[in-house]
């Protein structure tokens, strides 16, 4: 009997999830999720011209029953031992409730899918940004991102749900850090490291969208304050900080956020603490 390969799930097509494939799927079957057909195409026939073992699947983050479907499968045709989840959008990219349903929501719908599927030793990565990291919010509100129930997490007046897309776009990403810290809180997920990687100004069609908006003065000066050379980052060291979560160098790592943004977020913090 032939022994099942081990299985990467990655979710996202576009953006880092390319990269991450390319990174991490070498050795493994890559079960590729988007909700977008003709990125998914794109993507995996990339891949496949490159040899690499792509299974395509069309999935909505915003609904929990597509997500679990999609786990179920992966997790019975691999041995499923790496789970990437880099699927949202930027504030550019929809209202503030299109931000919360994709970002927040589909993150917890992905964690939720996964996480008691995944055996002892296996790893689980999600997405957020250094931009759950800028603004204090209140405590009661980062209680409910952290612990209310996935279908009720867009019930709080903390939300400021019909309000600025830029502020539902930092409150979901700061929503991702704290759920996963109260997965492993809950002790769900036993053996399982589960860890966030929070990317800064990165190159990819995102960004591209948002230097476009009427924020994109903002997003030039970020770049412009990055330590490392004033630019945006690459693809390719984005997915290098995934690549450690889900390796053996990383096996006492768990429950972790790893900032990968040039230092951009330490000049912020230094600038306001000098500014008192």
């Amino acid at each position: 009997m032939t022994a099942q390969k081990s299985g990467l799930v990655v979710i996202g097509a576009g953006g880092m999830g390319p990269a991450i494939s390319q990174r991490l799927g070498s050795a493994n079957r890559i079960f590729l999720a988007d909700y977008s057909e003709r990125v998914l195409d794109a993507t995996a026939r990339s891949l496949r011209e490159s040899g690499y073992d792509v299974e395509t699947h069309i999935i909505d983050v915003c609904h929990y029953d597509s997500v679990r479907r999609f786990a179920q499968h992966a997790a019975a045709n691999s041995r499923l031992m790496t789970v990437i989840n880099t699927a949202g959008i930027s504030h550019a990219m929809g209202n503030a409730r299109r931000v919360y349903e994709i970002n927040l929501v589909g993150n917890a719908n992905v964690l939720d899918a996964f996480v008691e599927l995944l055996p002892p030793g296996s790893s689980f990565t999600t997405t957020a940004s250094i931009a759950g990291h800028i603004r204090d919010f209140p405590q009661n509100l980062q209680k409910h991102l952290a612990e209310a129930p996935r279908d009720q997490l867009l019930q709080h007046e903390g939300l400021e749900i019909d309000g600025d897309s830029g502020y539902a776009y930092e409150v979901a990403k700061r929503g991702v850090i704290l759920r996963v810290q109260a997965v492993l809180g809950q002790e769900r997920g036993k053996g399982v490291r589960i860890n966030v990687v929070s990317p800064g100004i990165t190159a990819t069609p995102m960004i591209e969208t948002e230097l476009a908006s009427p924020e994109g003065d903002g997003i030039r000066q970020m770049i412009n304050m990055t330590p490392v050379g004033t630019r945006a980052g690459t693809t390719h060291e984005i997915a290098n900080a995934f690549a450690f979560l889900a390796g053996p160098e990383s096996s006492f790592v768990n429950g972790a956020d790893i900032v990968v943004d040039g230092g951009c977020l330490a000049v912020v913090r230094a600038r306001r603490l000098a500014a008192m």
